[in-house]
Parts: C-alpha cells; structure tokens; sequence
C-alpha cells in the first residue's frame, strides 16, 4: 500500500503536481499539513526548496493520499533529477507519510522558504518545464533530464514571456487541430514534428499535414550606440548557421545577443549581455522591434534594442564569457560607415540590417 505523500515545496501548487502524476487529483485527496522539527530553504541554484531538520522548526504542506504505483515511478522520475528521493516522516497529529529529500550537502540552503513568492514568480514556468520533463520519461534517464534542466526551463520561460504579450496584429483566427505531436530532439535546442489540421480562410480544413519546428528560447538583441560620436559596436563571431549552410564567411557581424534567462525581462538580458559580451555599461534602452525571426519554422523570438552609451576609442575588445567558450570580438563603426554596409547589403545578418534602419530613422532624435 504506498503512504501518502508530503510536499513542502514546489509540487504543493496543484497544477504542477497534476502535470507530474498526468492525471486530476481526486477529490479530497490533499489536505494541508505540517511536518514538525524540518524546516524548508530556498536553494542558491535554482528556483526550489530543500527540507532540512531543524529543531523547533516546522515546514507547511500538503499531505495527498490515494496514490498509486505508477503515481510514485512518476514523482520519482521528476524528484529524482533533483536527487531527491523518498523517507518516512510522521507529521503534526501522528499522521505517517512519505518525504521527498535529498542530502543536507546537495544544494545551498539560503533562506526560509516562500511559496507564494516562488508561485507569483515561477509557477507558470514550472508547470511548463515539468510537462517538458515528463515527456522524457519513457525515453530518456532521470539524470539525463536533469542535465538538460538549464534548456528546458529556458524554453518554458519563453512559453511565460509569450502568454504576456499579443502583438494585436488583427489577423485572422481559425482552428489548429493537433492530431499528433513528438519531440524528434532535445538537448541545447529541440525539434518538435506534428501531425495537424488548420482552418483555411474560406472556412474549410487542410488536409492532415506533417510538420516539424524548431524550438529556441527568447533572446534578447541590443545594438550599442554613442550619439555623440555618433558610432555602433558590432560584435564579431564563429556561428554555426553559416557553418551548417556552408558559408564561406564563418565569422559573423551581429549586435549583441543573448537568450533571456529564466526570470529575466528582456530589457535585463539585453543589459545583462552587454557587460557579459562587450564591457559595456547601457544609459538607457531604445525599443526597436519584438518578433519571430522565422516563424514558420521556428519558436526562437527577438527583443531588439538600441542601447544608448558611451563608445571611446578603446571600447572594443575581445570579450565573452570563459565558462561559455565565447570569444567575441567588437568593432567600433561609424553611423556612417554601418548605414554604407547595410546599402551595398554587406551586412548577413537579418536584426543588424533592421537595427542600421531604424537607427537611420531616429538618429536625428537621438543625437539631440
């Protein structure tokens, strides 16, 4: 007979919980409940709790009963990438139960734990994370899910930053009817194929179409000017695209980029990754454009800026992160100079190109 369960931490919000089990709680079947001399810390490296015993101290909760076999394999393929596993406990009242924990050395314990703080702030994203994670559970090991953790909540905070925002574009809104859907690959990026139905404008269905897209998180996008030198830094470096492609030019032109981390605004990580790739330190942030940068075969979104700062002659440098094998090097440009490439089509990147226009748009109002 499996013991009830005790959560005091992520899984006490229902929603998640029912993502993880695949299926509706029972009715009845969670109750609230306290577990005496344990207290439950936030931890430094991620966006969950640990249970540590702590006399005098006690930790809230929620005690579920009823649950099955396959209930635990499933909660022990989610917990378990956190390395957290079961133990008996006694709760406030006599009550046995069932713990998730992990040792007191696994993770940093900083301070108490907050649920609804963690439930304002994370709780879509966790809920978008964990359907990703059980979609693995037949194919893939529980540590292997957990080293993709970092991508895969990168990808639910894109699904987060999409439910916040329409682009009001009044177009027209008909039916997708997904027959089918399969994730091909997953590790830094991931390729989903699905089987689907839409409805066309005269109001009739397609025929079943087979499709597959590629799945990139949010990135922010951010070109560096100095109105007063009146002059850009673009940064240089190795990509994979034109490497993939068969490009001879391998080393590309771009504005500073980054994937948004969970958490994160855009405005942050384009700030963020400014520092992080150039040394530089943004006055201000000039919204220039949100959108797809292929929709029809890509999830991967741009937030694109022009960040106002200052651009002596000795800002550019090679920059990058270390522990992320970057070796990015900048190149001051005059306006003129950048708007000259962009008109004889020498820039090969699609956002710079738009960044050169809008730049030449609004310069005049920058400059004064």
């Amino acid at each position: 007979m499996v013991k009830p369960l005790f959560f005091y931490g992520s899984l006490r919000h229902a929603p998640l919980l029912e993502v993880v089990l695949g299926r509706s709680l029972d009715s009845g079947a969670a109750t609230a409940a306290t577990l005496l001399d344990y207290a439950a810390y936030a931890v430094a490296e991620g966006p969950f709790p640990t249970l540590l015993a702590e006399q005098g101290s006690h930790a809230q909760g929620l005690l579920v009963s009823g649950l099955t076999a396959s209930d635990i394999a499933r909660l022990d393929f989610y917990e378990g990438g956190f390395d957290y596993d079961l133990v008996d406990v006694v709760l406030d009242g006599g009550q046995m139960a069932q713990v998730y924990v992990c040792g007191p050395e696994r993770w940093t314990a900083v301070d108490l734990w907050d649920f609804d703080g963690w439930l304002s702030q994370w709780g879509a994203m966790s809920c978008h994370a964990a359907s990703e994670v059980m979609g693995y559970l037949n194919s893939r090991t529980r540590d292997q899910v957990a080293a993709m953790f970092p991508q895969i909540r990168a990808r639910a905070w894109s699904k987060v930053l999409a439910a916040g925002w329409t682009a009001g574009q009044e177009v027209f809104a008909g039916q997708v009817e997904i027959e089918r859907k399969s994730r091909a690959y997953a590790g830094y990026f991931a390729v989903d194929e699905v089987s689907l139905r839409h409805q066309q404008f005269d109001g009739s269905m397609t025929p079943l179409l087979e499709r597959s897209y590629f799945i990139a998180g949010d990135a922010a996008l951010v070109l560096p000017y100095d109105p007063v030198r009146d002059r850009v830094l673009l940064v240089e470096q190795m990509r994979l695209g034109p490497l993939g492609r068969g490009d001879a030019e391998i080393w590309h032109l771009e504005p500073i980029a980054g994937r948004i981390d969970p958490g994160e605004t855009a405005e942050h990580a384009a700030i963020r990754e400014a520092r992080e790739e150039a040394a530089l330190e943004l006055r201000s942030l000039e919204p220039v454009a949100k959108g797809y940068s292929s929709p029809g075969d890509s999830t991967g979104y741009y937030h694109i800026f022009v960040g106002l700062t200052d651009l002596p002659d000795g800002a550019a440098i090679i920059g990058g992160l270390a522990s992320e094998v970057e070796n990015i090097r900048s190149r001051l440009t005059s306006f003129d100079d950048f708007i000259a490439m962009a008109e004889r089509q020498a820039i090969a990147n699609t956002p710079l190109a738009l960044l050169a226009y809008w730049l030449a748009h609004h310069r005049s109002r920058l400059r004064s």
